[in-house]
């Protein structure tokens, strides 16, 4: 997707969204990468705070703005999504609970990864292109999750 030929506000919020994907992707393969406990720590604790952020930007502001363009259009994936959200979010209270050194401590990191990755992959092939297709006027929905993402950075 070339975010540079969007409309203004789908340039904004989707590009901010793919900005998230981009560096959440990163963390996880880092983490696989990654050799001591603390630096597993330190990736698993910045991948679940970035989750967090994101997943709250988009079920506040996002899917909701997406909803009100079209139920009809966008409702299946967005519900999809959600459920997608609840798993990750169940994931993420685990991890956050955990050491490194726990058992499947890593298996959980490296399957949210996985669950991250296939949220990513709907998004970005079914969601975002259809909200193209449909010219979706996403410019108030920008202008609140620019302003709400320090909010909720801070809370993380």
């Amino acid at each position: 997707m070339n975010k540079s030929s969007l409309p203004t506000g789908q340039k904004e919020a989707l590009g901010a969204l793919l900005e998230d994907h981009r560096k959440v992707d990163k963390l996880f393969k880092d983490f696989e990468k990654a050799k001591s406990s603390e630096e597993k720590q330190r990736i698993a604790i910045t991948v679940c705070n970035e989750l967090a952020v994101h997943a709250a930007l988009e079920e506040e502001l996002f899917y909701p703005a997406v909803r009100e363009i079209s139920p009809e259009k966008f409702g299946k994936l967005l519900d999809e999504a959600t459920v997608e959200h609840a798993s990750a979010k169940d994931l993420i209270a685990q991890i956050a609970e955990m050491a490194p050194e726990d058992e499947l401590f890593d298996a959980k990191v490296i399957v949210l990864g996985e669950y991250v990755r296939h949220h990513v992959k709907e998004e970005e092939e079914e969601l975002f292109p259809k909200i193209i297709d449909e010219k979706c006027d996403l410019r108030p929905v920008a202008k609140q999750m620019e302003e709400r993402r320090p909010e909720l950075s801070k809370a993380a």
